[in-house]
């Protein structure tokens, strides 16, 4: 959530010598946005070690950019050396290490496959076509079905680190509930809206999102304990309000979609919005995003924001 000044129509701040300078939009229709600031160059965890006995995991190619948050989570960036699959698909959110490796399509020629000199194939049931470019080479298929702690562990335990893996995501599991202790979530009722382009969605317990609040203990108001998100009407809107809202915007046209609705008049009768209980946060990251790295990010995000203010 990064734009120029330029972006509200305004002249962008320049440096002497007239070099723009990029500021960060910290508000959206008067609601602070959380964690405006995130450095993603800190996004993956620090090196995990191989389990005793095993040897070490070098030069990685992924098939599925999804599969890279658990190697991030790992501290195994630095191993992977491609990813096939089109470039720009690997999310923002892995930071600079990741989103920079060689993104060498979903059908890498062989010059392409000579230079990765690949150690490791890392696939999945729908990107498995990919590892064939790669005959020769170790490759483990990661389950598509599952919790995506499941999933986690199976990325650990293909790269033999099932202890390390065992070990990253009970610290996880520790520090949500501490959190959630610390910061009184249990008596705290959160609700969770995306904006569409013209519409309204409660986020469901099964979300992403969903489920880390849910590590942390975070209430939802009655109507939003159900698994599936589901759509906000003229007859269910005042279901979208609680002690605090999160909201987020599906792209460009979501967040215009947003701005209306949070400057509505309806939107500003319910509870939230009069005690200026309504923050905004990365989509992508709450929603589209899913593994280890991300919870971290996220639960981050609940830390920083559970007793904040518009």
């Amino acid at each position: 959530m990064v734009a120029l000044a330029a972006c509200s129509g305004e002249q962008p701040l320049t440096t002497p010598d007239g070099s723009p300078i990029s500021t960060v939009t910290t508000r959206v229709a008067e609601v602070n946005i959380v964690s405006a600031d995130r450095d993603y160059a800190t996004t993956c965890l620090a090196p995990t070690a191989p389990d005793a006995g095993q040897v070490d995991v070098e030069r990685i190619v992924v098939t599925d950019p999804a599969v890279l948050d658990a190697l991030c989570a790992l501290g195994l960036g630095p191993a992977v050396v491609a990813v096939t699959a089109e470039p720009g698909s690997v999310p923002a959110y892995l930071g600079p290490q990741l989103t920079a490796v060689p993104a060498i399509g979903s059908a890498p020629d062989a010059a392409a496959v000579a230079d990765a000199d690949a150690g490791l194939v890392l696939t999945t049931a729908d990107t498995a076509d990919s590892a064939r470019a790669f005959r020769g080479v170790r490759s483990v298929t990661i389950p598509a079905g599952g919790t995506w702690q499941e999933k986690f562990q199976a990325v650990a335990d293909a790269v033999n680190r099932s202890e390390a893996g065992r070990a990253r995501l009970a610290e996880y599991t520790t520090e949500a509930a501490k959190t959630g202790r610390r910061m009184d979530a249990a008596h705290t009722q959160v609700s969770l809206v995306r904006f569409g382009d013209d519409s309204e969605t409660i986020a469901g317990m099964d979300t992403f999102a969903g489920q880390v609040l849910g590590d942390i203990g975070v209430q939802r108001p009655g109507p939003q304990r159900v698994p599936d998100s589901f759509p906000v009407t003229d007859e269910n809107f005042r279901d979208a309000d609680a002690d605090l809202i999160y909201v987020s915007f599906e792209g460009e046209k979501g967040r215009a979609h947003g701005e209306d609705v949070l400057l509505s008049d309806e939107w500003l009768s319910l509870g939230a919005p009069v005690w200026k209980r309504v923050l905004a946060v990365d989509d992508a990251l709450w929603y589209e995003s899913s593994g280890l790295a991300a919870a971290w990010l996220v639960l981050n995000d609940v830390k920083g924001s559970l007793d904040g203010n518009s």
